[in-house]
Formats: structure tokens, sequence, C-alpha cells
């Protein structure tokens, strides 16, 4: 007789198609889906197993000739900003972030459509419709939030919700044993602001206020240069053949 009252999750895997990342490379994932009752604790689990969250599905690289991508966590109560960083969090000290439900708005799509038509023009994402947007942060079994990046303006802390322009926006998990950061996107004409770093260096306050220890920042890609910028955020571990194991920049060749 079967006494198992949850159906185990079914992993399925792609057929190759080319590497966004490393020119000459094929990838291919296996992937399952994130439903019912047990969605939220299974995305923990696959998280801290190398995997990544996109709507109700739970991925990650099963290349056969490529382990190029590694899964990274920053350990949070142990980070030390660097001086850049610190600069970082003064220039954008008249930035507040508020954390709401996954609920989308056409202000964050428009920000959404700017960042992907400056950034992203050739990728998978490139021609996503609100009606797409609406079904990336909507689409969701597990305990998923949004953070507004919103200019300072007086009186914020008293209404309900900041008006300032709005500046960045995150869509981020909240699991046991921290926050996964699934997507992320910014004005790009604020270079000088370095939006991106300010979001991460926000989630790691946000994670040691709540007591966790990881910031999960998704996949590091070695020898591609536009992933460079997550092994800044130190110490940090990443996922090995061994577990989860602290990386050192100086042995990176």
């Amino acid at each position: 007789m079967n006494t198992q009252t949850t159906p185990s999750p079914q992993f399925y895997l792609t057929a190759p198609a080319t590497c966004p990342y490393l020119p000459g490379q094929m990838e291919r994932k296996v992937f399952t889906h994130l439903v019912g009752p047990r969605a939220a604790e299974m995305n923990d689990l696959l998280t801290q197993g190398g995997f990544r969250r996109s709507q109700n599905i739970a991925y990650r690289p099963a290349c056969e000739t490529c382990r190029a991508c590694v899964s990274v966590r920053i350990l949070a109560e142990d980070f030390q900003p660097t001086r850049t960083m610190r600069r970082i969090l003064s220039t954008n000290s008249d930035v507040i972030s508020t954390i709401y439900p996954a609920q989308p708005s056409t202000e964050q799509f428009s920000l959404f459509r700017h960042y992907l038509d400056d950034r992203h023009q050739q990728g998978g994402m490139s021609d996503m419709s609100a009606l797409d947007y609406a079904i990336m942060v909507e689409d969701t079994h597990v305990n998923t939030r949004l953070i507004e990046y919103r200019l300072r303006q007086p009186g914020d802390g008293i209404g309900e919700r900041p008006q300032g322009e709005l500046l960045a926006v995150a869509l981020t998990d909240l699991m046991s044993d921290g926050l996964s950061m699934v997507y992320s996107f910014f004005n790009t004409d604020l270079a000088k602001r370095s939006l991106g770093t300010f979001m991460i260096l926000d989630h790691v306050r946000r994670t040691r206020a709540l007591g966790l220890p990881h910031v999960y920042l998704g996949y590091w890609v070695h020898g591609s240069p536009k992933m460079n910028y997550k092994t800044r955020f130190q110490p940090q571990e990443h996922l090995t053949a061994r577990g989860w194991e602290r990386f050192n920049p100086a042995s990176d060749e």
C-alpha cells in the first residue's frame, strides 16, 4: 500500500541549447515544478542544493561538457563592505527600500522594460509583455516578495507607501536560511548609483536583521565577465561536489 501523502517531485531534462554566457558552449537544465502545499519547503531544499527559481519552476544546469555555473551565497553575518561598497551606500542614502507582497504594477513594468531594452536586447526576456511580467511576479507557490527602491521624499515613513521615483525592484524569495534574489532590475540611466550593488547590500542588511545566514545570488559563471561582480561580496560560499565551501578569491585564476 502506498502511504505517501504528497507526490515526490518529478525532474525533467531540457534539450541542448546555445549557452548565453560562454561562447561555443551548449547548455542543458534539469527542472521540476514548485507547486502544492510543500512548494516553499521544496524551494528551500532545492535552492540549498544549487537550484534557482523561475515562476513555478526550479532548475539547475546539467550541461554535458561544462561545469562553469556555480551556485553562490553570501555569508551575511560575516560580510564586511569594501570601501567602494561603503561609498555606494553613502551615495544611495536618499533611497528608501520597502517590501511588499508579490503584486506587479504598471510603474514596475515600465522600469522593467527600460532595463531590458538597455541591458538585454538580445536576451530570452527581451520581448516580455506586461502580462509576461505579471506572470513572472505572481506565478509562485512559495514565499515571495517585491522590494521597491525609491527616492526618499519628505513624509516617507508616515504614509502607507513611499511615493518617490522608483529606481529599482527586486523579486526575492524568503527562505528558512536567508533571502534568495530571484530577479532584479533598475534604472540604467543612474550608473553612478550602482543600484545593482546597492540592492545586494540591502539584501545583506535585511538578512542580518532577520537573524538568517545567507543571501543567495544565483550562479556565478566562471569565465563570464558579466558575472564577475558576484565574487566581490565576501565572504561567500560556492556549492562544489563536496558541498558548500568558502570561496577564496585569490585562488581563482
